[in-house]
């Protein structure tokens, strides 16, 4: 017996590492537009706003639209399969964009891309939570989630070290082989026992009925848990700085003045080391906040974001280069590395074991359709029109804005928190009436 448990936590934490490995190749494809900005935007002769497009539209309206579709798929097929399906798939556009000419030539490879990477994170955090107990989801999720800073980090110095010498087309297409090779690994890996009884007994069919079934109860949730939406909205107004923040390598170079592969180097390894910091703190400590408290996850980053928000507007107007200057830099990556632990394990604990993938593809949908649009291509329109109307600095000031727009995920954590406990005990009564 204890043997057998032992093999199970050592396969529960091994495909934890090699999700959190493609995760990390995920958001590093998936960043290089803006890691390359100061390359990609002259050479292909862009605008703010066509840039601020790139980053937003045609990756995200299919990885939003199309990861919904995974996530309820996710729930009902060979979850392996399915991630090495959309691992390859992603990593040959990756590829194809290397060869892009312009701005359409690059839009529709980001299409395809955004269809592939929508399948990794509704799946494996389907696979995850089949892993892990609930009290220890805070942790699996957070060490998953490593792959966003360090994904992000990690596109910065393959910008910084290899964009002068092999060229910002040739980086693309290396990373392209790199998850043909990943993807077809996925293939290795066994698919885990579904923790719901009902998934346990029947596996579920994909029909119009199944789909419909779990549709239903994703909206039943939504509605009857107001912690559960005011998460998704804190995080949607979270990602409205996210998207704006990629015009950050533009902003160093050509408001702060800083070569764009030494900026590109130092900010990479920042968001490597502060964002492992804070996956692996903001993990630890939120399961440690829910555990001890009568509050949710979700009221850590409440004081996170409280106690940060000042340093994070201050910064920007400070002497470049200053300590005050590079806090500001480590502090926004470390806060980044806090947030996807607590807040997928909140959505997840607030929603039945069979729709886990859903609603994680319901919500990165928010996220990305609405918050990290508006950030994004909103934020290049404004830029556009700052300079044409002679702004000094376009990108300070835009970046400022969206960071205040952003202050509305305070009270919306506030309130998550504080409805978390109850929420889960009246959810728990409401579908156990609705399926009894």
């Amino acid at each position: 017996m204890i043997g057998k448990k032992k093999g199970e936590l050592l396969s529960a934490y091994r495909i934890l590492f090699f999700l959190t490995l493609l995760n990390l190749l995920n958001f590093v494809d998936r960043q290089l537009i803006a890691s390359f900005s100061n390359f990609i935007v002259p050479d292909l002769g862009l605008t703010n706003a066509q840039y601020g497009f790139l980053t937003t539209i045609p990756f995200i309206v299919f990885y939003s639209v199309a990861g919904l579709f995974m996530g309820v798929l996710a729930d009902m097929v060979n979850r392996p399969k399915l991630i090495a399906f959309g691992v390859v798939l992603w990593s040959i556009f990756t590829a194809l964009t290397g060869a892009a000419k312009g701005f359409v030539s690059m839009a529709l490879p980001r299409m395809f891309i955004g269809v592939g990477e929508s399948i990794l994170t509704p799946t494996s955090m389907s696979l995850l939570s089949d892993s892990f107990p609930s009290k220890r989801m805070g942790f699996a999720a957070g060490f998953y989630y490593m792959g966003v800073p360090i994904g992000v980090g990690v596109s910065l110095l393959i910008a910084g070290y290899l964009g002068e010498s092999l060229g910002w087309r040739n980086c693309f297409y290396l990373l392209g082989g790199i998850g043909l090779v990943l993807g077809l690994s996925a293939l290795l890996f066994k698919d885990r026992p579904r923790k719901s009884a009902a998934n346990q007994e029947v596996k579920p069919k994909l029909s119009k009925e199944t789909t419909l079934e779990i549709v239903y109860t994703l909206f039943l949730a939504l509605r009857t848990s107001s912690a559960l939406r005011f998460t998704i909205l804190a995080g949607v107004f979270y990602h409205i700085v996210l998207g704006a923040s990629g015009f950050e390598q533009l902003w160093l170079v050509q408001e702060r003045g800083f070569e764009r592969s030494n900026i590109a180097q130092i900010v990479g390894w920042i968001g490597v080391f502060a964002g492992l910091a804070g996956n692996l703190i903001g993990g630890l400590l939120s399961d440690w906040w829910q555990e001890n408290t009568d509050q949710g996850r979700p009221m850590f980053l409440f004081w996170l974001a409280l106690l940060t928000l000042p340093i994070g507007i201050y910064y920007r107007f400070v002497e470049p280069g200053s300590y005050v200057f590079w806090i500001g830099i480590i502090i926004g990556y470390f806060q980044l590395g806090c947030f996807f632990g607590p807040t997928f394990s909140t959505v997840q604990e607030l929603v039945p074991d069979d729709i886990r993938a859903t609603v994680v593809a319901f919500y990165i949908l928010t996220l990305n359709l609405i918050g990290l649009t508006i950030g994004s291509w909103g934020g290049g329109l404004v830029a556009d029109w700052m300079v044409l109307e002679n702004y000094q600095e376009p990108y300070t000031m835009m970046l400022v804005v969206f960071s205040i727009i952003s202050v509305i995920s305070i009270p919306c954590y506030y309130l998550a928190g504080m409805r978390y406990k109850e929420d889960k005990v009246l959810l728990d009564k409401v579908f156990s009436e609705s399926r009894s």
